[in-house]
This record gives C-alpha cells, sequence and structure tokens, in this order.
C-alpha cells in the first residue's frame, strides 16, 4: 500500500493513474471512493485510504453511488467476463484441456462449458478447444524448429494425447508432416 501522504495528493488531484490502486474511504460519511471521484473531496483529517474496496467495505465503508468504486480499474468486477476469459486461458497455457474437457475447465472457473464456450466465441472467435489445439501446434513447431527431440517426444511435450493425432493435426495446419518441417527449419 502507497504511504498517506502519496495517496492524498493523487486524491487531491484526481489522478487517473491511481485509479483502482487504492480507495479514499471518509469517516464522517461512512463512504469509500474512487481517486478520481468528481465530488468535492473531503478534508484530509476526514480520510484513510484502503488497498482495494473490499478493504473498505470490511472496515464498514459503503461504496459511492456517484464514482462506483467497485467497477474501478483493477477490480475483477470492472474486466467482468473478460477475467473469466483470462484465467481460462491461463490455465489452458498449462495444459488443462490436454488432460482433461471443456466441462472440467469450466468447473474450475466456476461457471458451466456452455457459458465458456459462449464467452471464447464472443471475446476470441473461437472455442476452448480450437485454442488448445493452436498453443499445442505453437509449441510443437517451436520444439520442431529449436530441438532435436524425437518426434515422440515433441508430441508428448507439446500435450498431444499420441503420436498419431500429433501427425494428424500438423499435416491438416502445414499441409506437410512434422517430419518436413524440421528439415525445412533454417
Amino acid at each position: 500500500m502507497l504511504d498517506f501522504d502519496t495517496c492524498n495528493a493523487a486524491r487531491l488531484r484526481r489522478d487517473p493513474a491511481y485509479d483502482g490502486v487504492f480507495f479514499t474511504a471518509v469517516k464522517t460519511t461512512r463512504i469509500y471512493c474512487r481517486p478520481v471521484c468528481p465530488v468535492k473531496p473531503p478534508l484530509t483529517r476526514n480520510v484513510s485510504f484502503y488497498p482495494s474496496a473490499a478493504a473498505a467495505e470490511r472496515a464498514g465503508y459503503r461504496p459511492c453511488l456517484r464514482c462506483r468504486p467497485e467497477t474501478a480499474p483493477f477490480c475483477a468486477a470492472w474486466n467482468g467476463t473478460r477475467t473469466t476469459v483470462e484465467r481460462a486461458l491461463r490455465l489452458i497455457e498449462e495444459g488443462a484441456l490436454d488432460s482433461g474437457g471443456v466441462e472440467a475447465l469450466a468447473a474450475r472457473l466456476g461457471i458451466g462449458a456452455r457459458h465458456l464456450s459462449r464467452l471464447f466465441a464472443e471475446q476470441l472467435g473461437a472455442s476452448p478447444v480450437q485454442v488448445a489445439q493452436t498453443l499445442r501446434l505453437q509449441r510443437a513447431k517451436r520444439l520442431l524448429n529449436d530441438t532435436s527431440l524425437p518426434m515422440s517426444e515433441i508430441a508428448r511435450e507439446a500435450g498431444f494425447g499420441s503420436l498419431r493425432r500429433f501427425n494428424a493435426s500438423v499435416s491438416a495446419l502445414y499441409g506437410r508432416p512434422p517430419s518436413a518441417l524440421r528439415k525445412a527449419a533454417p
């Protein structure tokens, strides 16, 4: 958390760089605000600062109806469904769909599989399975270019369940088998 003087100076300037970084709580009104709130600034002796909206609420303050601090930048509510998709992408990159299905991934995110697929279609224009496949193929291409690992090892490292699936996926995308891609690499 930033020190009191830095927060107070940012609050008085209504500095947008600090929006979502801290929240100003007013002791006399029991309301907390964002640093960019357009209302008349309260006296410095009447304010305290909190690192999150949740911390201010826990201390007994209610959100300002003017600046809506619960929707401040860097807050999960502000990011909305984008946060869910970003979490899903991180899990997919870590191999969540290599060993499980979309249903298991959605359950880890606390939503339904259909809703997750809808979010991916809206925000990425592809399904979670298609995104995972693209990531696997990118990993495989990097391994083909940068290593001399055997094909079976590349398939396993890239997240493919079998060498046959790896060969079929690479051939479908690049129009040639993985061995030809390795030979073509500079």
